[in-house]
This record gives C-alpha cells, sequence and structure tokens, in this order.
C-alpha cells in the first residue's frame, strides 16, 4: 500500500525549507530583534520616567507595578530588571502629584475619545444590526443595511424594487422583468411571465421583502379576482423579483393550477422555502382574510427537450449559480456532465454549500476533460452588502477566510471538472486543501462587488489512492488585482484519510505553553461577546472562540503567546456546509479562529485606545503561508489553537502585528500558519 500520510513530503506547496528560511532570517532582523545596547536604551529612559510619574503608557499609581498586559509591546520595549525595580521604588510627595495629574489628565483624555468616538460612529458609521434583526431595507448599496443570516437564500441578482404599481404588473406579464426591477444577465433570453396561465388578478404590490417573513421572503399585494390565481401570481413576483427564472434561459414558470372564489382582498405570500436544485423554485402560504391559507410552489421549467448542463442552459456561459448549487449538494451530472453521475448522492468531490458557497459563474475555461495540466479559466462571485460575514465579522470589510475560500473554490472548481477523480473509477476521493501562500496586493471594500477570480491548473499528479493538483490565482475587483496566491488540493482515498499523521510524522508534539509551563491571564472573549455595545467583535456565526489564556512576553519570539481550547460540538453550522455527506471544519475557518485571537490580544493590549475610529483590516504586502495536514471532525472532541506574536509594526495610521499558529486536534498538530497578519487602524472615507 502507498501511504500517503496526509504529509506529502515530496509534495509540500508551502516550500517548507523556503520558510524556514525566511522566518529564521526575520527572528534576527532589527524589526524583530533590537540590539541589545538598544534594549537596554530604551529600558532604561522607561524606568526614568517611571520613576518620576512621567510614564506615558501606563496610569497606576507610581507605587503599583504595572500588570504585564498594559506595558507596551514587548517587541518593541524591553524592560530592564533594573528599570522593573526602579517603577517600585517609594517615590517622594512631588512625584505623587505629578503621578496623580497625569493620571487625571489622561481619564479625562479617555472619556473625550470615547465621547467623540461614539458620535462619529452613530453619525457617520452606523454598525451592522444584527443579522438575525429583520430584513434588508430597500437598497443593499445602504450604510445601514441589514446583514443576512447565513444560511438565507442568495438571489442571483438584486433590485432595489420593492413595490409595483398596475403598470409595472402589466409588464410582467408581458416578459419585462429585467425592465420592471432593473436587472441583467448577460446571454439569457429571459421569456418568463407573470400570469400566463390565466388573466392578471393583482392590481399593486405594496411591499416585496426579500429577508421578510420567517427570513426567506415576504409579498404583500392586493387582488380582485380568483384567491388562488392571486396566491399563485403572488409567489410568480416573488420569483421574478429574485431573478432565479435567469438560470435558465428561455425558462417559463410553473404552478399547480386550481380555482377557489373570487373576491377582492389582499393577500400575504411568505416565502417558506427557496432553492435552485433541484429546479428554481419557490414554495410558501399565501394568506388572505376569511380564507384558509394556500401553499403555494412556483418552479422555473426550462424548454420542453433543452438541455441545462454544462454550458447548455445559459448560451456562452459554462456554469452559473444553479449548477454551483447541483454541485455543492444536488445532481453532479448537471453540475459537472454525465460522466460525474456516479458522485451523486453518495460522499464525493463538492463545493461548500449555504452562505460558504462563495463562487457563483464560470465565464470562460481553456482546457478539457482529461487535460490534467495547463487550464486556465475564470469564475465570478457576487459578494452582496447584505451578506451574512459582514455583519459577523470584526474587520472592516471582507473577513480573512472569505479571501481565502473565494479564492480557492474557484481554483478546485475547474480542476475538479478536468477529471482526476475519473481516472479511479469506484473509489471513493475526498477533496481536501493542503496549503499555499497568499498576499493581499491593496485593501478595497468588497461590499456589493463582483469579484473576478482568474486561476490556472498548474498541474496533476496522480498516486494510487490519492491525485494532488497545483494552482495559482488572482482575485480582480473593477478590472485590477487585489489578491494573489498559490495553493494544491489533494483527492483522498478513505484508506489514505484513515492514515493521516499530521505535520509532525504522527508524533504528539507539545504545545509551547505544555513546554513551558506558566501562569496565565486570561481574556474572556465570551464575555466581552455578550456586551451588545462591544466594538471590533466577531459574533454569532463567526463566534469561533470563547476564551484566550496569554503569556505576556512568552512564545518563542519573545514577544506574547495566545493559547485558546474550544470544544467540537457535531452541531456546529459548519458541517452542514462543509460539505455535503463528508463533514469538516473549513481550515479558513480555523486560520480565522486564530485571527480572533490576535484582535481580541490586540485590543487588551491597548493599542486601539489611541485611534478615533479603530478597525481591522487585512494588511497589503504581507504573505501568509498555511499548511494543512489533517482534518478536524464532527468526532473530535477540540480545537486547540496557539498563536506565537512575532513582530509589531507601528505606522502612522495603526498597528500591524504578524504572528505564526498552530492549530491540534486531540494528540495531533495538523494546521500550520506562518506570517498571519492583522491590521488595526483608522477608519477611512472610501467613495
Amino acid at each position: 500500500m502507498t501511504v500517503i500520510e496526509f504529509d506529502g513530503v515530496p509534495f509540500d506547496p508551502v516550500g517548507t525549507a523556503a520558510v524556514r528560511g525566511t522566518s529564521a532570517a526575520m527572528h534576527e532582523s532589527p524589526a524583530v530583534r533590537e540590539s541589545p545596547a538598544v534594549r537596554e536604551s530604551l529600558a532604561m529612559r522607561q524606568g526614568q520616567a517611571a520613576h518620576e510619574g512621567l510614564a506615558t503608557h501606563q496610569t497606576p499609581a507610581s507605587n503599583e507595578t504595572p500588570r504585564a498586559h498594559e506595558l507596551p509591546a514587548v517587541r518593541e520595549v524591553a524592560i530592564s530588571t533594573a528599570a522593573a525595580q526602579a517603577r517600585t521604588q517609594t517615590p517622594g510627595p512631588l512625584t505623587e502629584i505629578r503621578s496623580g495629574v497625569v493620571a487625571a489628565h489622561r481619564a479625562a483624555l479617555t472619556a473625550q475619545v470615547a465621547l467623540q468616538r461614539a458620535i462619529w460612529r452613530r453619525t457617520v458609521h452606523p454598525q451592522v444590526p444584527a443579522s438575525d434583526q429583520g430584513h434588508s431595507g430597500p437598497s443593499i448599496s445602504s450604510a445601514r443595511v441589514t446583514a443576512a443570516p447565513e444560511w438565507t437564500f442568495k438571489p442571483p441578482v438584486r433590485t432595489t424594487r420593492t413595490s409595483l404599481d398596475r403598470a409595472a404588473l402589466a409588464r410582467l406579464t408581458e416578459g419585462d422583468a429585467a425592465g420592471v426591477f432593473g436587472y441583467r444577465r448577460a446571454g439569457v433570453e429571459s421569456v418568463a411571465r407573470l400570469a400566463a396561465a390565466g388573466p392578471l388578478v393583482l392590481t399593486e404590490v405594496v411591499a416585496i421583502e426579500l429577508r421578510g417573513g420567517t427570513g426567506n421572503g415576504r409579498l404583500v399585494a392586493h387582488f380582485d379576482g380568483d384567491t388562488r390565481a392571486a396566491a399563485v401570481q403572488a409567489a410568480e413576483v416573488f420569483a421574478l423579483f429574485t431573478g432565479m427564472q435567469l438560470c435558465l434561459s428561455r425558462s417559463t414558470l410553473v404552478s399547480e393550477p386550481g380555482m377557489t372564489e373570487s373576491r377582492t382582498g389582499t393577500v400575504e405570500f411568505v416565502v417558506s422555502e427557496i432553492d435552485l436544485v433541484p429546479r428554481p423554485h419557490v414554495t410558501g402560504t399565501a394568506t388572505i382574510a376569511d380564507t384558509a391559507p394556500l401553499r403555494v410552489t412556483v418552479t422555473v421549467a426550462e424548454p420542453t427537450g433543452a438541455g441545462v448542463g454544462l454550458g447548455a442552459a445559459v448560451p456562452g456561459l459554462l456554469l452559473n449559480e444553479f449548477h454551483m448549487t447541483h454541485l455543492a449538494r444536488g445532481d453532479q451530472a448537471i453540475a459537472m456532465g454525465p460522466e460525474f453521475a456516479e458522485y451523486t448522492d453518495v460522499r464525493a468531490t463538492r463545493l461548500p454549500t449555504g452562505g460558504l458557497l462563495l463562487v457563483d459563474r464560470v465565464l470562460e475555461f481553456d482546457g478539457a476533460r482529461g487535460k490534467l495540466d495547463g487550464a486556465t479559466y475564470r469564475t465570478e462571485y457576487d459578494s452582496p452588502a447584505d451578506s451574512w460575514y459582514y455583519g459577523d465579522t470584526a474587520n472592516e470589510s471582507m473577513p480573512h477566510f472569505v479571501y481565502m475560500e473565494t479564492s480557492l473554490q474557484a481554483a478546485l472548481l475547474m480542476g475538479y471538472y478536468a477529471g482526476p477523480t475519473l481516472t479511479q473509477p469506484g473509489v471513493t476521493l475526498s477533496l481536501r486543501n493542503l496549503g499555499g501562500t497568499a498576499t493581499v496586493l491593496r485593501q478595497v471594500d468588497l461590499r456589493d462587488k463582483t469579484i473576478e477570480q482568474t486561476s490556472r491548473l498548474l498541474s496533476t499528479t496522480i498516486l494510487p489512492g490519492s491525485s494532488l493538483q497545483n494552482f495559482d490565482y488572482t482575485l480582480s475587483v473593477d478590472g485590477a488585482p487585489f489578491y494573489t496566491g498559490e495553493t494544491m488540493f489533494g483527492y483522498f482515498s478513505d484508506e489514505a484519510l484513515a492514515n493521516q499523521t499530521g505535520l509532525d510524522a504522527g508524533r504528539s508534539v507539545p504545545t509551547w505553553l505544555d513546554e513551558h509551563p506558566q501562569a496565565t491571564r486570561t481574556i474572556d472573549v465570551a464575555a466581552r461577546r455578550a456586551d451588545p455595545n462591544a466594538g471590533l467583535c466577531a459574533r454569532r456565526t463567526l463566534a469561533l472562540i470563547d476564551r484566550i489564556d496569554v503569556v505576556d512576553g512568552g512564545g518563542k519570539y519573545g514577544a506574547g503567546y495566545l493559547h485558546s481550547l474550544r470544544e467540537i460540538d457535531a452541531s456546529d453550522w459548519y458541517f452542514a456546509r462543509h460539505f455535503h455527506l463528508d463533514p469538516v471544519i473549513p481550515g479558513s475557518l480555523g486560520v480565522e479562529s486564530v485571527i480572533h485571537a490576535v484582535q481580541e490580544w490586540m485590543l487588551d493590549a491597548g493599542f486601539a485606545d489611541t485611534i478615533g475610529d479603530p478597525v481591522f483590516r487585512i494588511p497589503s504586502d504581507i504573505a501568509f503561508s498555511w499548511r494543512y495536514r489533517g482534518q478536524f471532525l464532527p468526532t473530535d472532541a477540540t480545537v486547540r489553537l496557539e498563536a506565537h506574536i512575532k513582530e509589531i509594526r507601528r505606522g502612522a495610521n495603526g498597528v500591524t502585528v504578524i504572528a505564526d499558529g498552530s492549530l491540534w486536534k486531540p494528540g495531533l498538530r495538523i494546521y500550520e500558519l506562518v506570517d498571519l497578519a492583522i491590521e488595526l487602524g483608522e477608519r477611512e472615507e472610501r467613495p
């Protein structure tokens, strides 16, 4: 048996030797390790300031020794033993007076900054409301847009139209949905009409709410005529409102026929289910006063005999949202072609589903089935401003894990289409990311942007029970690149996955804290998150850690050490999303959890205190590398992480912290992260 060990030593995508060399050089660089003379000079100045009661970095009474986490970052200023002793010397009366004046002045300044910050946020930057507190407003471009829950349906197109008069309804009966709702989709011939089966009975739509009702949507309309026709037409309007008919060119709307009674009134249609598989459809309950509720389903149907597979659903487009949903949890023959029919309803390679599905369309592909090297392709992902991750992240814009997921999903998509799994018929192969490197080229607010993903399949290596593929990729928006990277994916048999040995050849490697047992202090993340007024806090779906154990001045770089342990719950939301019938924790969320630990440490260290309106960002021009050699399953007991603060960079507009990290499943270290960077700076107004 060939043992892949899930370590793939000859196939290291990160280039371990190069990374180690780079890291070693950085450890000795002036930015990381100041010379002894510089450290002693800084320590003497800090000790003198403390002795005189004029230290600017802390405000305790002059006869108290400050806590370690109240001091400046240890990488920047190392305090000598003599200086620390100078802090504890008994001060004279003049020193006490000076200390009191300084403390009072700083307290007043802190209160003033807090007040100004609160006013600034209320008037200029209103907080994104919680994702479970209602439906979105009329425009997704509004600064006050409400983030949608993760599980909600993402429509193929968006419109700001929230009501329709009689004239607009008449245009819908003529098939002019694009004109009424103001959306377009290139290559699609849209012929779907409202009320194709009978006379129009709706007279006015007074409200269309994408997230109304129970979260799936709601429509309220006036009507004059048959009550069942009113219910069906309300559902048809909602279907056209979401643009789901654009997934299948020349499609029509179909529903169950029937008649009830004729009257004049108001119909409220509340959506209970909306989906793109097996065909785009909307189901809900229509309520009319003094009438039993009516359950209605409207389905988008392709023309008789028309194909809906690759390149057939829409002229000039290889795959769209309809195919992506089928690849995630539907019919793989529709998504990838008839050769993939055997992978339907069994554990196989899939895209994530729900809110973790982060690629929408394949625009171009120059490869072919069976050609496993050298293909180039272009895909797209729409990132609406009401996306759940904008509401749940502590970042100013898109969180780090979405950068990773959308680029990696785009890369693997057509690599899978090329057919590496087809070379081993009858073998169950699971897809896993093995690692890579990525760099943010420029900071950009991605709300309401369409991200263009250009990916290249560089090579494929077929081995017994597995396959390995290498890719590179670039993400662009408005024609300009903003993120680039390289990655490796592996397709592994059950036997190969069962023999995974982690990052350390099967050895049980202890954490740094296990090897250096000492007292820690705790940052209670869960308690801070419970405060609805606490800012810069990941919440709800992205609540990935609850507490952090800190060793100030600890870690392998002597600049700070963070440790966190969290129990795995098999009902955690991401298991149902990643992947269908093959649940594992996304590696990108493991990375995100380390980011959250560092963010909380930065706030606890006071880095935000002197920033008027602080925000977290992903800094540009710092290459980040990761290696995965294992998987977190629902049956694993815990996720353990550690982060070593490596470097602190202070600039005119804020602070950037760079850290290395690792994650463990019980008994095995399986993730390694190098040069993970987090920026905390002043919010900047962007057009």
